[in-house]
């Protein structure tokens, strides 16, 4: 007689779910429909609806064969990675789960998550920078981003070539020339364009289709990278006019509560494969609790971001009126002909972030910030809660002044992020913060 526990048939084990449909009728579904079950199946985990958080180091393998064919997917010697969980410096139910339905927003391939949108973006960076280098990259950028080109990468000989987010066609084709001269001067090559669009924190946008025609004339197979934090997920999709890989600090719009720190890129497989073996190299993975916040996050994305960018038109059309603003940096008044049209292809939304720029300098706006009583004095963006910070003093004290002086990060510059709260509430808010100016 055979023991009871050989008599049950063992199911085949299986990490992932099938393939879950992905339209209905012939008609795709939205993304905001796949993140209440895209990869993930209640069956493998007791019924749950919700996926548990998988608070593990280690995975068992179902055999020795397994887990030998895990590690050589995992070391390169075998391609498409590892076929089931392992350890979680590589992956995790969680992260995975995660992974994609972030590539879902932004129609890409695949997705890897991180600690942090700075640990995303500098592994990015080294997995495709080599001694002596040149990496091309737009102006501004998020000033750690900014820095970790020019202090770190520098060390080991990575030189840049950057341009204004407002470049032209004729103006790209030189600077990549010119970056193209400088990485055969220095014996690398070119070896990422980076944007950021909109920039942080002027909101000036970058035309990713003209950056995409230039790189196919004069450095064609070099990825194009851009930071979309301030617009993404919902409000521009960069793959569609010609990026390659899409960045996020997904603390900010896609968690959006301020109670969590963490990033993501998205993109062809090709494109994310050398970021994910430096990463299984260096850990920097989401961990599990953290990505299963940010799966409860992507439920409701599209209406916070929604209501968010509503608001901001609201208390901007009330902004540009006010005697003591000399200007806004708001997607929803471009005066610029040539940002407009970027804005026209390239742009689904507004967003809810922008500049205010207050008649005055620093102690005008330390006035104003130090008067807001429903808006938050605070770094960061894309919060339930209205936000507002004072780049040239904080964010980007680093940068030098000549070169702040350069991007029109002004002392008179404050940046706001529109949250979800009452919109009268909050243009009351800035109105009596206006009149201590």
């Amino acid at each position: 007689m055979p023991d009871a526990v050989d008599a049950v048939e063992t199911p085949t084990p299986r990490r992932k779910p099938k393939p879950a449909k992905r339209e209905i009728g012939g008609r795709p579904l939205k993304p905001s429909t796949l993140m209440m079950g895209h990869g993930y199946d209640p069956v493998l985990s007791e019924g749950s609806l919700k996926a548990p958080i998988f608070l593990t180091s280690t995975f068992a393998f179902e055999s020795a064969a397994a887990g030998k064919r895990h590690f050589e997917g995992i070391t390169g010697l075998r391609e498409g990675g590892a076929e089931g969980l392992v350890y979680s410096r590589f992956n995790g139910p969680n992260q995975e789960i995660l992974e994609d339905r972030l590539a879902v927003w932004d129609g890409a391939e695949d997705a890897l998550t991180f600690s942090s949108g700075m640990t995303a973006i500098c592994i990015l960076m080294m997995a495709y920078c080599g001694q002596n280098d040149v990496i091309v990259h737009s102006g501004p950028l998020y000033a750690a981003s900014e820095g970790f080109v020019a202090k770190v990468l520098s060390r080991f000989g990575v030189t840049y070539v950057d341009f204004p987010a407002g470049a032209t066609r004729a103006e790209l084709d030189a600077v990549l020339e010119r970056a193209k001269a400088q990485a055969a001067a220095q014996g690398g090559k070119v070896a990422m364009i980076y944007l950021e669009s909109p920039a942080n924190p002027t909101n000036a946008l970058v035309d990713v289709e003209a950056v995409r025609d230039a790189r196919d004339a004069v450095l064609a197979g070099v990825p194009i990278a851009i930071d979309n934090t301030f617009l993404g997920p919902l409000w521009q999709r960069p793959l569609e006019h010609g990026a390659d890989i899409v960045a996020y600090s997904l603390t900010k719009y896609v968690g959006g509560h301020s109670d969590l720190v963490a990033g993501s890129i998205a993109g062809a497989k090709r494109w994310m494969d050398p970021v994910r073996a430096l990463r299984n190299t260096m850990g920097g993975i989401v961990d599990p609790n953290t990505a299963w916040m940010l799966l409860r996050s992507l439920e409701t994305v599209e209406l916070r971001m929604q209501r968010a960018g509503e608001n901001a038109a609201k208390v901007c059309a009330f902004l540009r009126e006010h005697p003591k603003v000399e200007g806004l940096g708001y997607l929803g008044f471009i005066a610029d002909p040539r940002q407009q049209d970027i804005y026209d292809r390239h742009c689904l939304g507004a967003g809810s972030t922008f500049s205010l720029f207050i008649k005055g300098g620093e102690a005008e706006c330390f006035r104003f910030l130090d008067n807001l009583t429903i808006a938050k004095l605070a770094v960061s963006l894309g919060g339930t809660e209205t936000l507002a910070s004072h780049p040239a003093s904080m964010t980007h004290l680093s940068v030098p002044q000549a070169r702040k002086d350069l991007l029109g990060i002004t002392d008179n510059l404050v940046r706001i992020s529109v949250g979800i709260e009452d919109a009268d509430d909050l243009i009351a808010n800035f109105a009596q913060a206006l009149e201590h100016v």
